[in-house]
């Protein structure tokens, strides 16, 4: 009888299984957590906020292991923009910290988001190939993240020079924004894991920037007036809505059931169309934005229940060394590098 090798044990296939969009389950729960506090649901909103620190922590201590484990395969995992996710979930984190009052929790995070946005772009940029997946819309949300930390702790300190350094990343993801669209293969509405929806998310998050931007201006007292930020926060809303249909009609036209990582990268999306919503409509007193808002807020948690259910599921089977999941790893590594 043919002996079959002893199975690694959990941690190696946790290791071996982790991806370099990993990060976007903190950026997922932590959008869906301030989507909840914005709305007015704190004690809810406190849960997942829990649950994303201990997402944070537990990566926090993952991917270094990954790293020491097997170095090659992280060097070349860490010059994908899927990689960014780790700042952009530390970002969102920090943000909603900070709304809590915890400024100087949100400038540790925004140190730490901003150390490794500095050391993976120039990597992403480098080796960029085109066309390209939704994933690669990470480069925007990155710093657009950035962005809104700085305008929220400005907010919070009453400074006017962290409105400016936000307003800064706001413009510079922006630019990257039309950079990665145009190389965005269009196919992917169609084929994409769930990354798919980065398209519209990441817009979604600098109409964000551009709303938290305007309200701090607004309480500072900057720029002169925000007439021209608050037509800059409207436009970007609704550019931003736009996508929406196109993003539900994908689904629809080509359903996309299993669990992938990837799918954290649709809830981010659908918590962002929430939250910048809810800033947006009050940084420009549109209660019709509000009330979206209100009713969206809902479908972010929705998804973002079914997708960590799912997670949950796919932990248990690798945590046992259950058969099937090497090709899917496979499958997303290969999507997470952009050909």
């Amino acid at each position: 009888m043919r002996l079959r090798p002893p199975a690694a044990g959990a941690l190696d296939r946790i290791l071996d299984a982790i991806p370099p969009a990993s990060g976007a389950v903190v950026m997922g729960t932590g959008i869906v957590s301030i989507g909840l506090s914005l709305d007015g649901h704190e004690s809810l909103s406190r849960i997942l906020l829990a649950v994303d620190i201990l997402i944070w922590v537990l990566l926090g201590f993952l991917l270094p292991a990954r790293a020491l484990r097997d170095r090659a395969r992280f060097r070349r995992d860490a010059a994908t923009p899927a990689a960014l996710t780790a700042v952009a979930g530390t970002a969102v984190l920090g943000t909603r910290l900070a709304l809590l009052g915890w400024g100087g929790v949100g400038i540790a995070l925004l140190a730490v988001a901003l150390a490794i946005w500095l050391a993976l772009v120039p990597r992403a940029l480098a080796g960029w190939k085109t066309p390209t997946v939704g994933a690669s819309f990470i480069l925007t949300v990155s710093t657009e993240s950035l962005a809104v930390l700085v305008a929220t702790l400005g907010a919070h300190y009453g400074s006017r020079w962290l409105i400016w350094a936000s307003l800064g990343s706001f413009c510079l993801g922006l630019g990257f924004y039309l950079f990665v669209l145009a190389r965005f293969d269009r196919r992917q509405l169609a084929v994409g894991h769930g990354d798919h929806w980065v398209t519209g998310g990441a817009l979604a998050i600098s109409t964000l920037a551009a709303g938290r931007i305007t309200l701090g201006a607004a309480d500072l007292s900057m720029f002169g007036g925000v007439g021209v930020l608050k037509v800059v926060s409207v436009t970007l809303w609704v550019l931003t809505l736009l996508w929406l249909p196109v993003l539900l009609a994908a689904e629809a036209l080509h359903p996309r059931l299993g669990y992938d990582v990837r799918r954290w990268s649709t809830v981010f999306p659908v918590g962002m169309y929430a939250a910048c919503s809810f800033i947006v409509g009050t940084a420009v007193d549109a209660s019709a934005i509000s009330s979206f808002a209100r009713v969206w807020v809902w479908a972010g948690v929705a998804v973002w229940l079914v997708v960590f259910a799912a997670m949950l599921r796919r932990g248990l089977r690798l945590a046992r060394g259950d058969g099937g999941l090497g090709a899917q790893r496979v499958d997303e590594l290969a999507a997470d590098h952009p050909r």
